[in-house]
């Protein structure tokens, strides 16, 4: 104990001495009085003496950082139309953020994160070892939406953090300077850790479409398996990762780079509240700290808004392969963009949209009507082919592949056309889940058309199934089934393998089982797209003259009797003929 400090002490002690003996009421002098006196002033000097020899302790162990190691808590909040982000000054971070036009599955604010989901580590090294950034005390200020967290030292700022939040949009600006005179490390060391709160109704849904999401300065986009548990070390320098949810996620982006990034998830099956825990590390380098330009998103996964934050941020937003999402960005989305604008209900929009992609895709699907149609005309005539030619059936296919050429029909051009509709079919069934405008938006008895809907929830739960029933599954599972019942009438002309007709009609109870806990919003798509279709079939069907048909295919006999074969068509030909001779020698081979 120096010397100031001991005078301090004294003078202390003569004050009391004074007041107890001169200034305080006068009480008549007992023994309990006298004792009582004595505590306190024991009290007061074990008070100070503490205090001096904490000051002490702090200083030796922490040096200049001694100031932030004591302190008070007190709380700023960040706030604008979208978002309100609570920070306090015990630890100058983010505590709480509430996204403020959206709720969860079960009505009340949504509270993206909070303290006791979230917990980030921010490690920088000093002389005096690795210090957490946010276990530190800070001193704070206010101005507008930008809130300053600072640690100084007679007069030296050691760690200065700003949070700035815009009047709109879920961006939180983060400008982190530190003093290289007190840190000694080349990198500020990140550990966050999030346990994905549950926001939405279906569990096992969200926990397919949550994730860690990371994008490299390579323009590289990559996730964790959002099957179950992962983990991975990206060696590359990243720009941004994310911890992403079905429809909401959580963000550290730079413009230059984070590096070192190591990330897992893990999946706790028995606790329904937590969709998933991500842990996140990465390091920030020092150098160039003026230039990162680090900030948070705290948002939505909504396309375009993804769109304005960074280079590939929105790729949050789950579109498939890059075919599929080519489709989705370019025609899909605009398309729904523009009728959101004029119509509130999205039931309707999802009719609209069936009605517009189905009559684009028409002319493809009355080619294959007009196929089909051409293959029952030829039926009698290959039915007698095989009569003819018996069990031979390389032989059978020779003779048809002439009579194709003849008649001027191509057998695989029913195909095609249905196949060219499969890209599309794949886009929608990655945009309606994903679609964040669906989310909780009712349509008939679907009160989420972002989720399953349900007529009825099963005291039990089926395994592949569910614990509930699904109408729009029931009425698409149905309404398949009559779609595969006029499909086979058009092919009933065709050589159709009739095994693969009874497949057919299977394939509607595999939809009926796996679709169940889709959204409804994809499933009420398919159902009402199923409807059109089989009215484009009755219309084919009825609009094609097969008798003027058959005409057009004599014609074509006489036309094509001379006529060489096409370079595919005798490309075929060589094949089968080859398989022929190849089945000859086998079977030679095998007698020997």
């Amino acid at each position: 104990m120096d010397r100031n400090q001991t005078t301090g002490i004294l003078l202390l002690t003569a004050l009391m001495i004074v007041y107890f003996f001169w200034l305080s009421p006068e009480e008549p002098v007992t023994q309990e009085n006298t004792a009582k006196a004595e505590v306190a002033l024991q009290d007061s000097i074990s008070a100070v003496n503490q205090k001096v020899e904490s000051d002490s302790v702090l200083t030796s162990k922490y040096g200049a950082f001694s100031v932030a190691m004591k302190g008070e808590a007190q709380a700023f909040v960040l706030e604008n139309e979208d978002v309100k982000v609570e920070l306090n000054a015990q630890g100058g971070t983010v505590e709480k953020v509430t996204l403020k036009n959206y709720l969860t599955y079960t009505k009340e604010p949504l509270v993206l994160l909070d303290e006791s989901s979230s917990n980030v580590v921010e490690e920088v090294t000093t002389a005096y070892g690795e210090l957490d950034l946010n276990s530190f005390y800070y001193t704070a200020t206010q101005e507008g939406n930008t809130v300053t967290f600072k640690v100084e030292q007679e007069g030296t700022t050691i760690v200065e953090r700003r949070y700035s939040l815009a009047d709109q949009g879920f961006v939180v600006d983060y400008d982190l300077d530190l003093n290289e005179n007190y840190i000694k490390g080349n990198n500020v060391e990140v550990f966050w850790e999030n346990k994905m709160k549950r926001l939405e109704k279906g569990l096992k849904d969200s926990r397919q479409k949550s994730t860690v999401n990371f994008y490299t300065v390579d323009q590289d986009f990559d996730y964790l398996s959002q099957s179950g548990n992962d983990e991975e070390e990206v060696e590359e320098p990243i720009r941004w990762v994310s911890s992403k949810q079905k429809f909401f996620n959580s963000a550290f982006i730079t413009d230059t780079k984070f590096k070192n990034l190591k990330a897992k998830i893990d999946v706790n099956e028995d606790n329904d509240n937590v969709v998933k825990t991500t842990q996140i590390a990465f390091a920030i380098p020092v150098e160039g700290l003026d230039a990162a330009n680090i900030r948070y998103y705290f948002g939505p996964n909504e396309y375009h808004l993804c769109e304005e934050v960074t280079e590939g941020f929105e790729k949050n937003v789950y579109l498939g392969w890059s075919f599929f999402a080519f489709i989705s960005k370019w025609l899909i989305i605009p398309m729904f963009d523009f009728l959101e604008g004029f119509i509130s209900s999205y039931g309707i929009i999802i009719l609209i949209m069936v009605l517009v992609v189905k009559s684009l895709l028409f002319p493809l699907t009355y080619k294959s009507y007009l196929s089909m149609a051409k293959m029952r005309a030829l039926k009698p005539e290959l039915d007698e082919m095989k009569e003819k030619i018996g069990d031979d059936m390389t032989k059978v296919q020779q003779e048809q592949m002439k009579l194709y050429q003849k008649a001027g029909v191509n057998p695989i051009s029913g195909c095609i056309p249905m196949l060219a509709q499969m890209p599309v079919f794949l886009a929608l069934f990655n945009f309606f889940p994903n679609a964040i405008q669906l989310r909780q938006e009712s349509f008939l008895w679907a009160d989420d058309l972002s989720s399953y809907d349900s007529i009825l929830n099963l005291p039990f739960d089926i395994p592949a199934y569910g614990s509930h029933v699904s109408l729009f599954t029931l009425l698409w599972a149905a309404s398949t089934l009559v779609y595969t019942y006029f499909n086979n009438q058009m092919q009933s002309g065709s050589m159709q393998n009739n095994q693969m007709k009874y497949v057919s009609y299977i394939t509607p109870v595999f939809f009926l089982v796996f679709f169940n806990s889709f959204a409804s919003g994809l499933t009420y798509y398919y159902f009402i797209s199923n409807l059109v279709t089989i009215a484009q079939q009755v219309f084919s069907r009825n609009f094609i003259n097969e008798d003027k048909l058959r005409k057009i295919i004599e014609e074509n006999k006489k036309k094509n009797a001379n006529k060489k074969k096409s370079g595919f068509q005798q490309r075929l030909e060589d094949a089968m003929k080859a398989q022929e001779q190849a089945t000859k020698d086998r079977k030679g081979g095998k007698k020997k």
